[in-house]
């Protein structure tokens, strides 16, 4: 049987679903500040992680394939900078 959850639980979960959009940008933008600085290897993987935050905050699909073939850490800002 699963236990039920405390209403400080469903609180923590709650909140976490309504900021999800929130949360998922300020990733985004620490992804950015990432993908500055890498190089190589390390830059195919913070862009996996960065398109899955861009997913989350509302990109489409095209776009996000789109930056991720430019490989321009600007052009992913200044797509940003309408959810800001």
């Amino acid at each position: 049987m699963p236990q039920e959850r405390s209403r400080y639980q469903e609180k923590i979960i709650k909140n976490y679903y309504q900021n999800r959009d929130a949360i998922g940008l300020q990733k985004a933008q620490e992804a950015v500040t990432e993908l500055y600085l890498s190089e190589g290897k390390k830059r195919e993987t913070v862009w996996k992680r960065l398109a899955s935050h861009l997913e989350k905050v509302g990109l489409p699909p095209k776009q996000i394939s789109h930056l991720r073939s430019e490989d321009s850490p600007e052009l992913v800002l200044e797509a940003l900078k309408k959810f800001i």
